[in-house]
């Protein structure tokens, strides 16, 4: 015996899934739940068989279901069940499947009446159903037994909740005829759900074992305590009927007698029984695919019109046309071209609003890690000091040198640029790795043609190689060309006379600024140079701790504010006597961090000697590294010798000294010049060398290089996982149009029922649990408050094929409600 009042969906509905799930698609038609609530032995495992058709559900007086059962019925042209903790293992026989659930329900619960709330998941796939889910919840009780906990009714009536609360879950309200049903747990806990009672049944069960005399007549015609959608009655077999094997087809015709037979309700036997129940159910399933069909009509459209395109593409490509090939060849190192200069030199179309590509992370190497990298490679003080003064002692020798020997100036200055090479070299492996990446993210698009895109892989690196091995034996060049000729009468360059008149100047501080700005002029002081979010890490919790201000870095100060208004400023610190060293990032940290310190061992900000300063990334790091030196603000130098002290060179003779000091200006000054010229070549060097070169190559040389293998058939052979998708990209593109043409016969199938109009349901009290007494001093019953409000969840709305949870995991659509502490019985 099947469910025969849903069968009339079932073709439409099978059709629509066949034509979806033949490539893979869902059928989000997102069917409800139905949950059946109410007391303990109210008779709902006896509904929730009914719409089965057949007798799986364990049976016996008491707490009989103690996990939820959540149940999935699924159309297939056979009948048998699953278990998600069985998976792979077919029941065929349904005494099996009764004999598993309680064989699951006692290994996480035990034998003597425990409860929990992991639910037990159970498909069941047969031709006589429609893809939806039942739910078979532990009933309400109020006593624990055995070793049910204390809040036994609570944790009950929480785990109800996790389920009736979802929007797509029709509640199926059980309630005995021979109980008062003003009291009705079942209708209390659905009041609290459903308010309005759009999506609840009041279900009423065991009519036939009411006292002699009485009925549920006035209940039955929703005239006496009323519900919005009305009551329905059923009779269920007894527990006599059940040991004697007693099937639900011969129950089924004994409930249609006992409602034609009952002077009480034959009048409304027709609207009364188990087969009227399936056939309301089977409208509120047909008015929800109704309900669902538009939004889901618009969705496949969408997919259908986005899948147009390509499926032409599709249609068009012959893999066996030698001209389709050579055309598709063509188009492919066309587009190649096009990418690749989009990504360098930047395009406003499909912008990348996460992270920096191409062109934007070479940029940011030329103009903002380079400069640092300069700055790095400095000499200390100390050292370059001990230098000169070993240069103008070994060109004196045994004489007194009464001048400064331009000799050691120029042996200084030659050791400098030589150093250049190093950073400079690795300047170039940095940009060229950046290049390499920029092209493998355009031959990635390849993909489709896998020999094609190794050959252009390894053509276009070769070639990078190449350019790469040219711009390094041109950066060389450079260096070479400034060592062979020192140019002292350069007109930024201070000369003898100016480095000699700033060594006889008491402004110490004057002195160390030309020392540090590399010649380059001061930025205006109204000029802001950079702006943007830091977090000052190293403030005390007690003093507030690490919080984000938003700072902004001027030619003379840094200021930060409460925000970006820039309204509230919390702090202006002047630039003068600054420097910024390095912070190894915390083991536990996620942010890249710099300090400032003052040179005179002052406070920077406050009681603070520094001001350690967090950013988010490496780049933002570099960028403000960069910005601050920029303005002034110059990297640490350390002047450490071999015993770990940092005193400064102490000189004798105060004649050596002077001299030590005025090579020391100048050699400041002329490297100024190199690192402001390096700075300059190193980017248009790289430019005209690598990137210009390589752009124009594959813009003009790639395709004939190609074609120079003399394998362009065989470059455009498809890789196994293109044909595959070529072929799904056809089927899915049928199956849309094939499940539209099925949605437009849905309209014409179904009708819709009106929703009842409201009732006054105001007879139905809030729940109010309570535990039990405690047997404390106080003599008072604990009693626990109305139960928490329902939580606030939006519409669960699963598909069909994942209504049911994972194995032993708690329903996830609603948190967790803790019940209060249990007071302890002394």
């Amino acid at each position: 015996m099947g469910n025969r009042g849903m069968e009339d969906l079932i073709p439409l509905v099978n059709r629509l899934q066949d034509a979806l799930n033949s490539v893979g698609q869902s059928c989000s038609l997102y069917l409800p739940q139905i949950a059946v609530v109410g007391g303990q032995s109210a008779g709902k495992s006896s509904v929730l068989e009914n719409f089965v058709g057949r007798d799986f559900l364990p049976r016996g007086s008491g707490i009989v279901t103690r996990r939820p059962l959540i149940l999935q019925l699924l159309s297939a042209n056979t009948e048998y069940g699953e278990f998600f903790h069985c998976k792979g293992k077919k029941f065929t026989d349904f005494e099996e499947i009764r004999k598993e659930i309680e064989a699951e329900t006692r290994r996480l619960t035990g034998s003597n009446k425990g409860i929990s709330p992991v639910p037990i998941n159970l498909r069941i796939y047969s031709p006589h159903v429609l893809n939806l889910t039942l739910v078979d919840l532990p009933g309400i009780t109020k006593v624990p037994v055995g070793d049910q906990p204390a809040d036994i009714e609570y944790q009950i009536r929480d785990m109800i909740m996790q389920f009736i609360c979802k929007e797509n879950c029709l509640i199926l309200a059980v309630t005995p005829a021979n109980t008062d049903l003003a009291n009705s747990d079942a209708l209390k806990l659905a009041k609290d759900v459903d308010p309005q009672g759009q999506r609840t049944i009041g279900v009423i069960t065991k009519l036939d074992l009411m006292d002699e005399g009485t009925d549920a007549r006035n209940i039955l015609e929703n005239r006496l305590l009323p519900l919005r959608r009305g009551y329905i009655g059923v009779v269920n077999r007894s527990q006599k009927d059940i040991d004697g094997k007693k099937d639900i087809k011969a129950a089924l015709l004994a409930e249609k007698k006992f409602f034609l037979s009952h002077p009480a309700y034959k009048h409304m036997a027709e609207s009364m029984g188990t087969p009227y129940l399936q056939r309301i159910l089977n409208q509120q399933l047909t008015n929800h695919i109704r309900d669902t069909l538009p939004a889901f009509r618009t969705h496949l459209q969408g997919q259908l019109q986005d899948l147009n395109k390509e499926a032409e593409k599709c249609k068009q490509f012959s893999p066996d046309d030698p001209g389709q090939r050579t055309k598709t060849l063509l188009q492919s190192v066309q587009h190649l071209a096009v990418d690749f200069e989009k990504l360098i030199e930047g395009s406003g179309d499909r912008v990348d609003t996460v992270n920096l590509s191409g062109g934007a992370r070479i940029n940011r190497i030329f103009h903002e890690r380079f400069p640092n990298e300069l700055v790095k490679i400095e000499l200390d003080e100390r050292k370059l000091r001990r230098e000169i003064n070993y240069a103008i002692r070994n060109i004196h020798g045994v004489r007194t040198g009464l001048f400064t020997p331009d000799m050691a100036f120029e042996a200084i200055v030659k050791k400098q640029i030589s150093r250049l090479k190093g950073p400079c070299i690795q300047f170039v492996d940095t940009v060229s790795q950046e290049l390499i990446s920029t092209v493998y993210q355009c031959i990635n698009k390849l993909s489709s043609f896998p020999k094609l895109q190794h050959e252009t892989e390894r053509i276009v690196t070769t070639e990078i190689r190449e350019q790469e091995s040219k711009c390094k034996d041109q950066i060389v060049l450079l260096i070479d060309i400034q060592l062979a000729y020192i140019n002292t009468k350069h007109e930024d360059f201070i000369g003898f006379t100016n480095a000699q008149q700033m060594y006889n100047q008491s402004n110490k501080k004057t002195a160390a600024g030309m020392a540090g700005n590399h010649g380059a002029a001061p930025p205006s002081r109204l000029v802001v140079i950079r702006k943007g979010w830091l977090t000052i890490s190293n403030i005390g919790i007690m003093k507030g701790g690490a919080k984000e201000y938003w700072f902004i870095l001027s030619a003379e100060s840094l200021s930060w504010f409460k925000d970006d208004e820039e309204k509230e400023k919390k702090y202006m610190l002047p630039l003068d006597n600054l420097k910024l060293r390095d912070v190894e990032k915390g083991f536990m940290s996620s942010k890249f961090s710099f300090a400032i310190f003052n040179t005179e061992l002052r406070n920077v900000y406050k009681d603070y000697k520094c001001l350690e300063l967090a950013c988010y990334s490496q780049e933002e790091l570099d960028s403000w590294k960069a910005s601050l030196l920029q303005a002034g603000v110059y990297p640490e130098k350390v002047t450490v010798d071999r015993q770990g002290n940092r005193a400064p060179e102490n000189f004798t003779d105060p004649q050596l000294e002077r001299q030590v000091e005025t090579i020391r200006n100048l050699v400041d000054s002329y490297m100024s010049i190199i690192y402001k010229t390096m700075k300059d070549l190193m980017p248009k060097t790289i430019m005209h060398h690598m990137i210009n070169s390589v752009k124009e190559f594959i813009s003009s040389e790639l395709l004939a290089q190609l074609y120079a293998l003399g394998e362009c058939s065989v470059l455009m052979d498809e890789s196994p996982e293109q044909q595959q998708h070529r072929e799904e990209v056809l089927r899915k593109h049928a199956a849309l149009k094939e499940a539209l043409a099925v949605i437009a016969k849905f309209s014409t199938s179904t009708c819709t029922t009106p929703l009842p109009p409201p009732v006054d349901s105001s007879w139905i009290r809030p729940s109010s649990p309570t535990l039990p007494r405690n047997s404390g001093t106080s003599g008072k019953p604990a009693v626990r408050g109305h139960a928490p409000s329902v939580p606030r969840v939006h519409a669960y709305t699963p598909s069909p094929s994942t209504d049911g949870l994972q194995p032993n995991r708690a329903p996830p659509s609603v948190p967790r409600r803790h019940p209060p502490a249990i007071p302890k019985v002394k």
